[in-house]
C-alpha cells in the first residue's frame, strides 16, 4: 500500500488591520474551519487559480460554472443550450433545478483551457435572462473519463 508523505509546511507571518483580522476570525468561525491558516490557504489557492487563468490562458483548469437565470417560456434554456453545444468538449456534466419565481439554477462541471472556460462563461453571461454567472476553477484536473481510446 503506497502512502504519501504529508506536505511540507512553511511559516508565514502577516500583519493585518484589526478590522480585517476580526473579519477573518468571524469567517473561520462561521465556516467552521479548523484555524486561520487553513482559511488563508483556501483563499490563496482560489486567488492562485484565478491568477494562473489570467496569466496563462492555455493552462488547463477544472471547475464549475454556476448560472442563475429566468426560465421564461424555455427561450433562455434553449439559448443557453446552444451556447453549451459550442463548448461540448469543455462541459463534463450539468445539473439543473427549478427555483422559485420562475428562476433556474444550473451548475456545469467543466475542464479545459482557461481561455475556453472564460469564453464559455462570457457567452453564457450574454444570454438575455441570465442573472448570475460565475466560474470557479482549480488547477487540479479530473482523471480521464475512460482508459480506452476512442474509435
Amino acid at each position: 500500500m503506497a502512502t504519501t508523505a504529508p506536505p511540507t509546511l512553511a511559516r508565514l507571518s502577516i500583519s493585518l488591520p484589526a478590522e480585517l483580522f476580526e473579519q477573518l476570525d468571524t469567517m473561520v468561525s462561521e465556516r467552521d474551519v479548523a484555524n486561520r491558516s487553513q482559511m488563508i490557504a483556501e483563499l490563496i489557492r482560489g486567488e492562485l487559480a484565478e491568477h494562473s487563468a489570467r496569466e496563462s490562458p492555455e493552462t488547463v483548469l477544472a471547475g464549475t460554472i454556476t448560472l442563475i437565470y429566468r426560465a421564461e417560456s424555455g427561450r433562455v434554456r434553449q439559448a443557453l443550450a446552444q451556447v453549451q453545444l459550442g463548448f461540448i468538449a469543455e462541459i463534463i456534466s450539468s445539473q439543473h433545478v427549478f427555483l422559485e419565481d420562475d428562476q433556474s439554477l444550473e451548475v456545469l462541471l467543466v475542464q479545459g483551457s482557461a481561455q475556453r472556460l472564460h469564453s464559455l462563461c462570457d457567452a453564457l453571461r450574454k444570454v438575455r435572462g441570465t442573472q448570475q454567472c460565475r466560474l470557479i476553477t482549480t488547477t487540479a484536473l479530473l482523471p480521464p473519463l475512460s482508459s480506452k481510446e476512442p474509435r
